[in-house]
């Protein structure tokens, strides 16, 4: 991605659930914000801590150039992690650094059909590419969060049907992960995007697409955003080892 370093400055917060807290960030340093045409872009944010600066990744919910501003969402656990705590205490007025955007996947004209499913972590990027289909897209979109009072209402195209998965008490990505096998395949070629908690989608749905399903790497977006117990910095340790293994199989395995 771009290393390009801005600074913005939180012009406010709006809380979208228990759960989800949009922060919208503007200023003059958004006229050095280059926005690409990915819908799942994304910046590194930059965090003070004693023992030197945080970065956490998060999606581009939006870009509004008429207010010049963009869009991020947050999920919140309390007092958990350092991102969601910011973003609950934010202020108009602070300031936060951010790298970026990167991105690579926007939905492809050219696909029969879309499949996009993910948890809160995926939600935004699901959003903004929904937002992007052509008016007469057909697809699923499968959307994991913890309960009812998590769901957001948001723009789809007609044929584009979407399934708000409950979490309860279940493992993340668990319910995630047996609605999209339950759905019935269609034909043609799918487009599909699927992001959120690691283990569910880089173990579970990955495979079921990529191999099961027969869809190509350039047809398919499937990445983890997260994993579990881990902080970003173990989770990118965990990708590395999770690719150094793949490297290492046999062919087909």
């Amino acid at each position: 991605m771009a290393r390009s370093r801005t600074t913005l400055i939180v012009q406010n917060t709006i809380w979208l659930s228990d759960h989800l807290i949009r922060v919208h960030l503007g200023g003059p340093g958004f006229a050095d914000f280059e926005a690409n045409d990915f819908t799942d872009a994304y910046v590194k944010l930059v965090f003070p801590n004693p023992d030197g600066e945080i970065m956490r990744t998060y999606t581009v919910r939006a870009i509004d150039r008429a207010t010049q501003e963009i869009a991020i969402d947050f999920v919140h656990h309390g007092t958990e992690g350092v991102a969601g705590p910011w973003a609950a205490a934010a202020e108009p007025g602070d300031s936060i650094d951010l790298l970026g955007p990167g991105g690579a996947y926007a939905p492809r004209a050219d696909a029969d059909w879309h499949l996009l499913a993910g948890d809160e972590s995926a939600l935004p990027a699901i959003a903004a590419a929904c937002a992007a289909l052509p008016i007469d897209a057909t697809g699923r979109v499968f959307i994991e969060v913890g309960g009812p009072a998590d769901e957001l209402s948001f723009p789809l195209p007609e044929d584009v049907e979407l399934t708000w998965v409950h979490r309860g008490d279940a493992a993340p990505g668990e319910r995630l992960a047996a609605a999209v096998r339950a759905e019935p395949w269609r034909d043609g070629q799918a487009h599909v995007f699927i992001h959120g908690e690691a283990q569910a989608v880089m173990h579970d749905l990955r495979p079921y697409v990529r191999k099961e399903r027969g869809v190509t790497a350039e047809w398919a977006s499937i990445s983890g955003y997260w994993r579990r117990g881990r902080t970003e910095e173990g989770f990118r340790t965990w990708k590395s080892e999770l690719a150094e293994s793949e490297k290492a199989a046999p062919a087909g395995v």
